[in-house]
C-alpha cells in the first residue's frame, strides 16, 4: 500500500490529476451546500433523514437533495437519458450501429446532454412541488418568478455537475458521475455518525457491535460479488497460413455473477417512486374517491412489508431484463465461430449460444439475489439493530465498493501504463 502511494507520488501527472479529481469534488460538495433562498434547511434534513422513498431520492442527487441546493437533482436526469438512449440502441437498429463507431458514440453523448436538460427542468419541478405538498411550511409557496428562477437554477445544477463529471472522466482516476455519487454518499457518513454518537448509551452498546459486524460482512461480500465472475473456457484452433500456424490459444470468457451493477436498482428506484409521487399530487382532489385512491396508494408503499416485498421483485426482474438487454449469447457465438473458437465438449453455433445462456441464468441468479437483499438490507436491519440514525445502506455500500474498485483499477492501469513505458 505504502509502495502504492509512493509510486503515485513520485509520478507527477498522475498525482496533478489526482488533486483535480479531488478539487472537482470539494466545488461539488461546496455547491451542494448552497441552498435555494427561503428554505428551512435545517428541518428539511430532519425530514429526509426520517423519509425512507425521499432518502433514496437524496443518495443519488448525491446528498444535494436534503439541502434543497442549487445542485439538488444531483446527476439524475443525465443517468436517466443515458439510460434511455442505452435501451434504445438496443430497439432502434439505427442507434445500435451508431453506437457502435467511435464518432457515433459521441453523437449519441451529445443527444444525451440535450435530454438531460428537460428532463433536469422536469424532475426539478416535480421535486419542488413534492416537497411542498409533504413539508407544508418547510418549503412554502413560491411566486411565479420564484417558481422560473429556482426551476432554472436547479437546471443549471444539473447541467454543471454533468460537466464537472466528464472533466474528472477525462483524467482516468475513475467515472465522474459515479464518483460524484460516490462523494455525496460519503459525505454523509460523518452526519451519521454524528447523529448516533448524539444519542448513544452504553445499553446499545451490543446492538452497535452487532451493526458493525454486519457492516464488515456487508462489504466483504459485496467485494466478492462485484469482483465474482464465471469463467468459460475457450479454445482456438490451430490455422496455418502460408509458413505459419495461427491459433491453438486456450483462455476463457469471463462471466460477470453481477453484469449489471447498479443499473436494476436505479431502475426500480424509478419505478417504485412513481405510484407514491403520483399520488401525492392527487391528494388534494375534489373528488372523493381520487382523493382516497391515492392516500391509499401513499400509505401502502409507507408499509415495511410491502415495499421491500415490491423493490425486492423489481430489482431481481430488472436484473435479468438488463442483463438479456447487455448480453447477447447467439451474438457471441457467432463470434467465437468466425474466430476459430470453441467451448470443450459443446458444438459452435447455436448450442454454444444455448450452454452461455443456461450458463448465464445460472450466475445470474446469485446475483440477482445479492442485488435484491442489498437493496432491502436497511428494511432488514432497523428492527434487528433497533438503530434509525446509522443504517446500513445495502445501495450505498454497493455504489462505494463499486467506485473504489473501479477507480484502484484505473490507477493501477495507469501506474503499470508508466512501468511499461519507462517513465
Amino acid at each position: 500500500m505504502l509502495e502504492k502511494l509512493r509510486q503515485i507520488w513520485q509520478a507527477k501527472d498522475l498525482r496533478k490529476d489526482i488533486f483535480f479529481v479531488l478539487a472537482m469534488l470539494a466545488v461539488f460538495r461546496i455547491a451542494a451546500h448552497i441552498p435555494i433562498p427561503g428554505i428551512d434547511v435545517h428541518n428539511l434534513r430532519d425530514f429526509f433523514a426520517q423519509n425512507q422513498i425521499f432518502g433514496l431520492l437524496n443518495i443519488f442527487s448525491g446528498g444535494g437533495l436534503e439541502n434543497f441546493s442549487v445542485v439538488m437533482l444531483g446527476v439524475g436526469p443525465y443517468i436517466t437519458a443515458s439510460i434511455i438512449f442505452q435501451l434504445l440502441a438496443m430497439i432502434i437498429p439505427s442507434l445500435e450501429a451508431l453506437a457502435k463507431e467511435s464518432q457515433g458514440q459521441q453523437i449519441i453523448n451529445r443527444y444525451t446532454r440535450y435530454l438531460t436538460v428537460p428532463l433536469a427542468a422536469l424532475q426539478g419541478y416535480g421535486y419542488i412541488t413534492l416537497l411542498q405538498r409533504q413539508t407544508g411550511q418547510l418549503v412554502g409557496s413560491l411566486t411565479p418568478f420564484q417558481w422560473f428562477s429556482s426551476i432554472i437554477t436547479v437546471t443549471a445544477g444539473t447541467i454543471f455537475l454533468m460537466w464537472l463529471g466528464e472533466l474528472i472522466t477525462e483524467k482516468k482516476i475513475g467515472n465522474g458521475i459515479s464518483l460524484l455519487i460516490f462523494a455525496g454518499i460519503v459525505a454523509g457518513m460523518p452526519g451519521a455518525v454524528q447523529r448516533t454518537l448524539a444519542v448513544f448509551d452504553s445499553s446499545r452498546l451490543f446492538n452497535l457491535l452487532i451493526f458493525i459486524a454486519i457492516a464488515i460482512v456487508t462489504i466483504v461480500a459485496v467485494v466478492i460479488i462485484t469482483e465474482g465472475q464465471r469463467n468459460i473456457p475457450v479454445n482456438y484452433a490451430k490455422r496455418i497460413r502460408g509458413n505459419r500456424m495461427y491459433g491453438g490459444v486456450n483462455t476463457h470468457l469471463p462471466l460477470r455473477v453481477n453484469m449489471a451493477g447498479v443499473i436494476p436498482i436505479i431502475f426500480a428506484i424509478s419505478l417504485i417512486l412513481f405510484p407514491p409521487m403520483i399520488a401525492q399530487f392527487f391528494l388534494g382532489a375534489t373528488t372523493g374517491f381520487i382523493a382516497s385512491v391515492a392516500k391509499f396508494v401513499i400509505n401502502l408503499f409507507q408499509n415495511q412489508i410491502f415495499y421491500g416485498v415490491a423493490y425486492f421483485v423489481l430489482v431481481f426482474a430488472f436484473t435479468y431484463f438488463y442483463t438479456y438487454v447487455v448480453f447477447h449469447p447467439h451474438q457471441i457465438a457467432e463470434n467465437l465461430q468466425k474466430q476459430g473458437g470453441f467451448v470443450p465438449g459443446i458444438r459452435p453455433g447455436r448450442h454454444t449460444a444455448e450452454y452461455l445462456q443456461g450458463t448465464v441464468n445460472k450466475v445470474l441468479l446469485a446475483g440477482a439475489l445479492f442485488l435484491g437483499l442489498i437493496a432491502i438490507l436497511p428494511i432488514i436491519m432497523q428492527p434487528i439493530t433497533g438503530m434509525r440514525t446509522l443504517v446500513i445502506g445495502g445501495t450505498s455500500l454497493l455504489i462505494v465498493v463499486a467506485v473504489v474498485i473501479e477507480t484502484v483499477k484505473q490507477i493501477d492501469a495507469q501506474l503499470t501504463m508508466r512501468d511499461y513505458d519507462g517513465l
